[in-house]
């Protein structure tokens, strides 16, 4: 058992103190120049602000044209999450159990491609030649295939028991039923967790749309708060503000998974440090 003493104590409140100072006092020093008018902000970058102000978030909103561009990155965020969320699943639950041969040489080859640079290039070239540029359904083809949470899903899936597999085939259930209506209720930390990552990854990819969508009317949020940038003046306080515009959603995301994310980080990290699960004919052989 840990003994706390009043130096443990110190010491957490001074990690406390030092996270906070890192992570939440730009976000403060943000959220206080996005209420500030311009000239304000000229006479006084760093200061709080003497008059407070709404402006600057109807005039971002209006600027960056937010109540389309919303739309468009909730439609990019939230269809390959979940296209990428299924296919993970059934591709690492069957690797997961060994019911693939060479399933652990499978599973390396995978793991190893996640590693390997994304060649922008040659996606650019690809997407031309099968029509998928400056399209949102193109856009949502070339990133509805990743496959950065199959490592996360097997470990997972490794600390499901067997017995339950066992189960359901001797109760009729078929493979699809099975996978949707029992393991994946039981992954639902996981599933949070990766979702999370990959909300916000999409939410905030930026050199994929500025080179794949031309069309204005198909930019991300992303690519609208780029807009906001001048060639030889910024306004600031209007870009706070937009930043945090575009912030919002994925806080909110954030606040309402937080919850699974430690039990999903924890769960996948310990199972994902053994090896495939050989299947049960070669066990018993």
């Amino acid at each position: 058992m840990i003994r706390r003493t009043a130096g443990w104590y110190t010491s957490q409140a001074a990690c406390l103190v030092i996270s906070v100072g890192m992570f939440a006092l730009p976000v403060i020093y943000l959220a206080l120049q996005s209420v500030k008018p311009y000239t304000a902000f000229l006479r006084d970058p760093t200061g709080l602000p003497s008059v407070v102000s709404g402006a600057n978030f109807s005039q971002a909103w209006t600027q960056g044209d937010f109540g389309r561009q919303m739309i468009n990155s909730l439609v990019y965020a939230v269809v390959p999450g979940v296209i990428t969320l299924i296919l993970g699943v059934f591709l690492a639950f069957p690797i997961s159990r060994g019911y693939f041969r060479h399933s652990n040489a499978l599973y390396g080859f995978f793991v190893f491609s996640g590693f390997l640079p994304g060649g922008l290039i040659p996606l650019f070239v690809e997407a031309q030649a099968l029509h998928l540029y400056n399209s949102m359904v193109g856009y949502l083809i070339m990133t509805s295939l990743a496959g950065a949470g199959f490592f996360f899903f097997v470990g997972y899936i490794k600390g499901i028991p067997r017995e339950l597999d066992e189960a359901a085939a001797m109760d009729g259930c078929g493979y699809v039923r099975f996978i949707l209506q029992i393991i994946v209720p039981q992954m639902k930390p996981a599933l949070a967790t990766f979702g999370i990552f990959g909300f916000i990854g999409s939410w905030n990819n930026l050199i994929l749309p500025l080179v794949m969508l031309s069309d204005s009317k198909l930019w991300p949020v992303t690519r609208g708060l780029y807009s906001f940038f001048g060639e030889y003046s910024q306004n600031w306080p209007l870009i706070a503000a937009g930043t945090l515009i575009v912030a919002g959603p994925v806080i909110v995301v954030f606040a309402i998974l937080q919850r699974y994310l430690v039990d999903g980080v924890a769960g996948g990290a310990m199972a994902g440090s053994r090896g495939v699960a050989q299947p049960a004919v070669d066990a018993e052989q």
